[in-house]
């Protein structure tokens, strides 16, 4: 359904680094600079990217939005909260671990980047 999700973000390379560890903590490799100073993370189903606001206005965060990465089970879900909180992110939601609802059982794990975007990862629980 998405082609590619893009976040704001006040200070690029703070959160390539960010990026590069969580992302990197589900096999993926390193965000791409482009010559307009955009980080873009390329794979078989979609692109991630962050830059600065093209209006020069700061970037924060979207009350009430979640941008979720899928893992593949919960240890790396773990590992990706983990790299994110060593990497200049935040803890968000309640601790990693089973939450059930509508959508059944999820692994999740909640950060904020340092732009203050929320993000999570998520395992879907058989």
């Amino acid at each position: 359904m998405f082609s590619h999700v893009m976040l704001g973000a006040n200070d690029v390379q703070a959160s390539k680094k960010f990026y590069d560890a969580i992302l990197g903590a589900m096999g993926y490799k390193p965000g791409v600079i482009d010559d307009k100073g955009r980080c873009f993370y390329f794979t078989k189903t979609g692109v991630f990217a962050i830059t600065k606001p093209i209006n020069g206005e700061p970037a924060c965060n979207g009350n009430g939005s979640t941008i979720g990465f899928a893992a593949k089970d919960p240890a790396q879900a773990d590992a990706w909260h983990a790299a994110g909180i060593a990497n200049g992110g935040s803890a968000c939601e309640a601790a990693p671990g089973v939450r059930e609802g509508a959508g059944g059982k999820l692994y999740l794990a909640y950060l904020r980047d340092p732009s203050g975007n929320k993000i999570c990862a998520l395992y879907r629980v058989e």
